[in-house]
């Protein structure tokens, strides 16, 4: 028998440093197998091929972490706005499972079982509701025997916090990460105080994920670090950003700037720019370093090369990559050739090569969260009348 991993917690403790891997169901959105909107990961099941693939070049590219496909699998995320699936939560969940299982035996990999907030939350429905659909998902990732769990993308630390207590009644080590910014979740709370609040609840690793770039959310995750240790707590600390430049976000994220969700390429971090966040998350103290939405395996990559100084080892994957660029060494054209050097990719700005297009955007702004009648979450699609009434206040905002 092949020995046996060491755990996420074993592997922190040490002080190693684990790469999670990027964003799948951005990734899958752009291949054809996730639809936009409704975000739901039932490829785990239509298209395993496509999610294995996936999981692989993340693997290759230097994670350690297999997140299972498993983003917004609840139930009633699954019913939500007339998305009228055949496959349950439990059906998903459990090919989800098994994909990321299969991928992680293949290299030094662990599996992460991942809840994420409910719009059964949103639609102010009781704490017990709320905890039962975590512990519905939950069963399943017991019974795959999943490494350790991740309450990911939560907007409102409250809504963390149930998914937390759920989860620390499995024995399962866990993670939490918040989709949050410099100023906190949706009803204002610092982020030092979320990190506190889940830290109290449970969780051994906090940290943040998606809606903002990743010198954000390290700066975020900063604030988090100080609020626990203030509070003379311990824990592990994650991060895992959007591969988008957001310096004009403001508290929701990048799913307030008019170009979200589809429009989004011209503001894709370079891979040098990941070499820059992997050091300073590093420096932050941070050792569980990953992606979210936009993240490709490149970007992985570039994390793993960029602090293979203090993990001994370059991912499979740089086989394929010299080096800042060595491997241009051997272009034809001299002109490239000359760039075959690190301090011409450091010092590089990158033109958009847009020349009538704005250097940032104008969020909108219609400043609603959780309680407000906008956000009460309704089974049946969205309905022409209704669309209609939000293109006008749009217009307005």
């Amino acid at each position: 028998m092949a020995p046996a991993k060491k755990g996420i917690l074993e592997r922190l403790n040490a002080g190693d440093v684990v790469i999670g891997d990027g964003g799948f169901v951005f990734a899958l959105e752009k291949r054809g197998y996730v639809k936009a909107g409704p975000w739901t990961p039932e490829a785990s099941v239509q298209y395993p091929d496509a999610v294995r693939q996936l999981h692989r070049e993340f693997l290759r590219a230097g994670s350690n972490v297999m997140q299972t496909f498993t983003f917004y699998a609840s139930d009633d995320k699954l019913e939500n706005r007339g998305n009228n699936l055949k496959l349950t939560g439990a059906q998903i969940n459990e090919a989800a499972c098994d994909l990321a299982r299969e991928v992680a035996n293949e290299g030094d990999a662990l599996v992460a079982g991942g809840v994420s907030q409910t719009p059964s939350y949103l639609s102010c429905k009781s704490k017990a509701d709320v905890k039962a659909i975590f512990r519905k998902q939950l069963d399943v990732f017991i019974k795959k025997n999943v490494d350790f769990l991740i309450a990911e993308y939560f907007e409102h630390v409250e809504e963390a916090v149930w998914a937390v207590e759920v989860m620390k009644e499995t024995g399962k080590p866990v993670a939490a990460s918040l989709c949050i910014g410099p100023k906190g979740d949706m009803h204002g709370v610092s982020p030092g105080e979320c990190a506190v609040r889940l830290v109290k609840a449970g969780a051994q690793i906090v940290g943040v994920n998606c809606h903002f770039d990743p010198m954000t959310c390290v700066e975020t995750v900063k604030q988090m670090k100080e609020g626990v240790e203030k509070a003379g707590l311990k824990a592990h600390y994650m991060v895992q950003p959007l591969a988008y430049h957001t310096p004009d976000c403001n508290c929701q994220g990048f799913i307030d700037l008019p170009e979200f969700p589809f429009g989004l390429e011209p503001r894709i971090l370079t891979r040098w720019d990941m070499h820059k966040y992997a050091r300073e998350a590093y420096n932050a103290g941070i050792r569980f370093i990953g992606g979210c939405c936009g993240f490709e395996a490149y970007h992985i990559r570039a994390i793993a090369e960029e602090l293979a100084p203090e993990r001994g080892f370059l991912p499979s994957a740089s086989e394929k990559h010299g080096s800042w660029g060595a491997g241009l060494e051997m272009h034809t054209k001299p002109w490239v050739r000359a760039r075959a050097r690190r301090d011409y990719w450091e010092n590089l700005k990158p033109a958009s090569g847009r020349p009538q297009c704005p250097s940032m955007s104008v969020p909108d702004s219609w400043g609603v969260t959780k309680g407000h009648a906008d956000l009460m979450q309704q089974k049946e699609a969205t309905s022409k009348e209704e669309l209609e009434q939000l293109f006008d206040k749009s217009k307005t905002h």
